[in-house]
């Protein structure tokens, strides 16, 4: 048995975040090498930095919060799905029964994986996305939880945001930001859960994010 941490180091100056979000701050409170008693740091960033989980009043307004999310989604059997490096978008011929193989959960692999590799902080706005059109088909084909390798699911410069208000209107837990560089096709479980934050509109939250192998 083998365990995959599949989740984004949070590091300042080398973890990109969305444009428009708010940046990544790690500071320090209090320190023992300053005379205090421990060690407290103060973290400063955004529900959708690094590793994260998107819930439905994400992008739907009054729609169900973080709180309300079923942890059994989070939790289970999972299926990831590696798209060839030459494709810019997850298409409705990539989530075909055949690929999807009856999984719940589905995490896509794609060129974005790569990205991780790149320490610099940038974003890339030429990352793959998924299709609208292969959202709806996810959601047809009765998954309930969409995991995907970048920032966002959603094509860069969407105005609609279909991809995204296909799968929260249709009760999908969306996974954005993980690092499946060292994680190959094929079935594991998967665990990943977010912060349990009460206060706010409940968009979304951090998560810490594992695979472990079925044998």
């Amino acid at each position: 048995m083998r365990i995959y941490d599949i989740s984004v180091a949070l590091t300042p100056g080398e973890t990109p975040t969305y444009p428009g979000d708010p940046g990544l701050e790690v500071g320090s409170w209090s320190a023992i090498a300053r005379g205090d008693a421990a060690n407290v740091s103060v973290l400063n960033f955004g529900a959708h930095t690094g590793t994260h989980i998107d819930a439905p009043a994400h992008f739907i307004e009054g729609a169900p919060g973080l709180a309300s999310l079923p942890l059994d989604a989070l939790v289970g059997h999972a299926r990831v799905v590696e798209i060839p490096s030459d494709a810019r978008a997850v298409e409705e011929r990539h989530v075909r029964a055949d690929a999807l193989g009856g999984a719940s959960r589905v995490l896509f692999k794609t060129r974005n994986s790569d990205f991780w590799n790149e320490r610099d902080g940038r974003f890339r706005e030429d990352f793959t996305y998924i299709e609208p059109s292969a959202a709806r088909s996810l959601v047809g084909a009765g998954v309930r939880l969409v995991g995907f390798d970048y920032l966002s699911v959603e094509k860069f410069g969407s105005e609609g945001f279909e991809t995204h208000m296909a799968l929260l209107g249709g009760g999908v837990v969306i996974v954005e930001g993980l690092d499946l560089r060292g994680v190959g096709p094929g079935v594991y479980e998967l665990f990943c859960l977010p912060l349990k934050i009460a206060a706010g509109s409940g968009d979304g939250a951090p998560a810490r994010a594992v695979l472990r192998t079925l044998d």
